[in-house]
């Protein structure tokens, strides 16, 4: 008989599939939040090893403003990179406070082309509280990392950049690359899926991973726990003079064209049109490192980046430079050195106003 085989579905059957397969799509992100366990504690930062898992980030952001702690969202320096969890400035913060108010919401290599678009799709439930974001100089050191070569580079966090609206000159990702980013940005579906790759079958999709582990079972893979937010990465390194105590010359770019200090702009206005109040901390950076004239033309970077932000009425520190030897690099402070970092915050007035005032 012909077709014997085959499975014949009237309209009605595949409407029915239809509907079941759509509220898989649905229900499926939702329904592994109650599988997965996920109680981020006090010092809670999103590990080393999932940095790009973005799914897992706003799902940490969830659940520090739920509790209705304070973010502080930065790059590296907010997340950590040479001290360990318990020794960041948003633990000194709350040190300092004698209470757990700041949340860790710092990322790893989040340049601000990236955090512009960490902050829009990533962190929607920061919306009507104080928010501390950092502003790193170091991404305006060179044309390369303000992202103006026109030559293609592989930079952190490219899934976070703009897409469509904003060229960035060195990004030439395909426009099927780009367009299936926008629609993860869109569709929690595809954002959970990429959050299985990352955090359980070693940043692979399950038939890639079925042929690197052909007697290995994805369902027990999946069953794993998390990975704590502890990692080897952040106990290495040490103070800058260690590799030779050499001054630099850095070529920074001119603030007015400057595409890292545009996005940052963005992630601003962003911020403050949901109801947050932004406090903005420019720094720290090891301005050891530089030559005379060269920290004179950092200088004036930093008086035009305290210009704007005065004149929009955006509360801000610009942090005093640390001792020489509380730097492990450029802009990484160690453990004291976070310590007086936050010493700077918690006495400046502005912080104190926007930030620390619970009657706002």
């Amino acid at each position: 008989m012909p077709n014997s085989n085959a499975v014949w579905l009237t309209p009605r059957q595949w409407l029915v599939a239809a509907l079941g397969l759509l509220a898989l799509f649905v229900s499926a992100p939702m329904l592994w939040k109650q599988v997965e366990t996920f109680r981020p504690g006090p010092d809670y930062r999103v590990p080393y090893a999932l940095g790009s898992d973005y799914w897992l980030y706003a799902r940490h952001c969830r659940a520090a403003c739920r509790q209705g702690k304070i973010p502080v969202i930065g790059d590296s320096v907010i997340w950590g990179h040479y001290v360990r969890p318990d020794q960041t400035l948003s633990h000194c913060l709350n040190d300092a406070m004698g209470e757990n108010r700041f949340a860790n919401l710092g990322l790893d290599g989040t340049h601000p082309a990236a955090l512009g678009g960490l902050i829009e799709y990533y962190a929607r439930a920061v919306s009507g509280r104080p928010v501390v974001l950092q502003f790193n100089p170091l991404w305006m050191s060179s044309a390369k990392h303000d992202l103006q070569t026109t030559k293609e580079f592989h930079f952190n966090h490219p899934r976070l950049v703009p897409q469509f609206a904003t060229e960035i000159p060195c990004y030439k990702a395909p426009f099927s690359a780009r367009l299936g980013i926008v629609m993860e940005r869109h569709i929690p579906f595809l954002s959970w899926t990429s959050h299985l790759r990352i955090a359980y079958l070693q940043g692979m999709d399950l038939p890639a991973w079925t042929l690197e582990n052909p007697y290995g079972n994805p369902l027990a893979a999946l069953a794993r726990p998390l990975p704590e937010p502890q990692n080897v990465e952040a106990e290495k390194g040490g103070p800058w003079l260690s590799g030779g105590s050499q001054k630099r010359d850095m070529a920074w770019v001119d603030l007015d064209s400057s595409l890292q200090w545009l996005f940052f702009r963005r992630a601003v206005e962003r911020l403050r049109a949901r109801g947050n109040r932004v406090f903005v901390l420019v720094g720290p950076f090891n301005e050891h490192m530089l030559t005379a004239e060269n920290a004179t033309a950092f200088g004036t970077i930093k008086t035009q980046i305290e210009r704007w932000l005065a004149r929009n009425g955006v509360p801000h520190l610009v942090a005093a430079p640390l001792a020489s030897d509380l730097y492990a690099d450029s802009s990484h402070p160690l453990a004291e050195g976070y310590v007086l970092l936050s010493k700077q915050l918690m006495n400046d007035p502005a912080f104190q106003t926007t930030v620390l005032d619970r009657r706002q």
